[in-house]
């Protein structure tokens, strides 16, 4: 595996749990109770301390998508792959792994942060590099080709000739 490959791998792995550590609580916790003595009302408000500087608090967490949700997605999106790349068995096993993976946090940063779409648009963009540097590493240079070619396509990436036939801005024409 390249260096740059396993540095994306950690870059995910820690964008991934570090909004969970952002989110914990750092600041003492305050709760109100009333009570019934003798006919009256009595009122109590506590403190619950902070936690100790270097100690993590507790986390809110982190909401998981349906486990047949996720494998229903991973195994079509492998499905589609092993017809259309034409898989061995052996890859077609790594890529579903690789898809398991990216479709589950894929989904779970769905989840976690549906108000916020510039974050979830990071997130997802961070999961699919780090997923196309792994199926880049499984995939012969072939296979990896024709993925890529296929999922241009269907993105809607313009290629150097325009759909109407002109040239995309700043790329050379092929007549140049």
């Amino acid at each position: 595996m390249f260096p740059t490959t396993m540095m994306k791998k950690s870059l995910l792995a820690a964008a991934l749990f570090l909004p969970a550590a952002l989110h914990a609580q750092t600041g003492p916790a305050k709760s109100k109770t009333k009570t019934e003595v003798a006919g009256t009302t009595v009122k109590t408000k506590a403190k619950t301390p902070a936690p100790a500087p270097g100690k993590p608090a507790a986390a809110k967490p982190v909401p998981t998508p349906s486990a047949e949700k996720v494998d229903a997605k991973a195994t079509a999106l492998t499905d589609n792959m092993r017809q259309a790349l034409n898989l061995t068995p052996a890859q077609t096993e790594k890529v579903r792994q690789i898809n398991l993976t990216s479709v589950r946090n894929v989904e779970t940063a769905r989840l976690q942060y549906r108000g916020d779409v510039r974050k979830l648009n990071a997130v997802v963009d961070d999961i699919g590099q780090s997923r196309l540097a792994m199926l880049k590493d499984v995939l012969a240079p072939d296979q990896f080709a024709k993925y890529q070619r296929k999922r241009e396509e269907k993105m809607g990436v313009p290629t150097a000739t325009g759909s109407q036939g002109n040239g995309v801005p700043g790329l050379p024409s092929r007549d140049e």
